[in-house]
């Protein structure tokens, strides 16, 4: 694989077990209906585990454009490299929002809740108050990017004293990360904090033949764009700032 490849099967894969949990709990007649929260978020962990061990080796994982941007901005990644980082993170997460509803097809037919379609797809807001949910986006985002600034490998020996990494385990930090942002910050918004993981299943939702799907929520898709940009700028000045 190359960059562009892996960031994509890499976003792919997060999405569609990101997603593919939120249709499992909240579409009817599902084996995991109703299971909750806490289902949701350690999915959505995993999911990124799996995708950061496929796509880390090859092109870091950034799985996320604000990923890219603050990397960029700290001095860790190169500003050429962001265009088709992005893309590639845009096509993931729109494949990856393609596969659940293959996958939950039969589900999304039979549910009602035009919201519940929709919150597969993307987030929304608990309390829909634009400030309020803007700052929020900013915070976990901020949160995300400052913690990944700081979070390196550990490195290891082997028995003849040479440097060795830790495998697909490095990619356990960065799952647990996205996991207590998830417990803690994520009832207000929904912890968009990747602008690919909301936009492009947000189009996706809007292209696809869903039954009764109803509104695409246009008005609230700048919140999980411009928050978690904000917040991600702001991690890296201060980690600029402080070392």
């Amino acid at each position: 694989m190359n960059e562009f490849t892996a960031e994509l099967i890499g976003t792919m894969l997060m999405i569609l077990m990101g997603a593919g949990v939120v249709a499992n709990v909240v579409l009817t007649g599902t084996k995991g209906n109703n299971s909750g929260w806490i289902v949701i978020t350690t999915a959505w962990a995993l999911g990124v585990y799996i995708g950061v061990v496929v796509a880390g080796p090859i092109s870091g994982a950034h799985l996320n454009p604000i990923v890219s941007l603050g990397l960029a901005i700290a001095g860790k990644f190169a500003w050429s490299k962001m265009w088709y980082y992005v893309i590639a993170q845009m096509l993931g997460a729109a494949l990856g929002a393609f596969l659940v509803w293959v996958s939950y097809k039969d589900h999304f037919n039979t549910t009602d809740d035009k919201g519940a379609k929709l919150g597969v797809f993307c987030t929304g807001p608990a309390i829909r108050n634009y400030p309020i949910n803007f700052a929020c986006e900013v915070i976990g985002t901020f949160v995300l990017i400052f913690v990944i600034l700081y979070i390196s490998g550990v490195k290891l020996e082997d028995s003849n004293n040479t440097p060795v990494g830790m495998g697909s385990l490095g990619a356990i930090p960065v799952a647990l990360l996205v996991w207590v942002i998830g417990l803690s910050l994520g009832g207000t918004t929904g912890y968009a904090i990747n602008p690919a993981r909301d936009l492009a299943p947000r189009l996706m939702h809007a292209i696809l033949p869903i039954a009764n799907k109803g509104s695409n929520d246009w008005a609230y898709a700048w919140v999980p764009i411009l928050g978690p940009i904000t917040g991600a700028g702001l991690a890296s000045i201060l980690y600029l700032v402080l070392n």
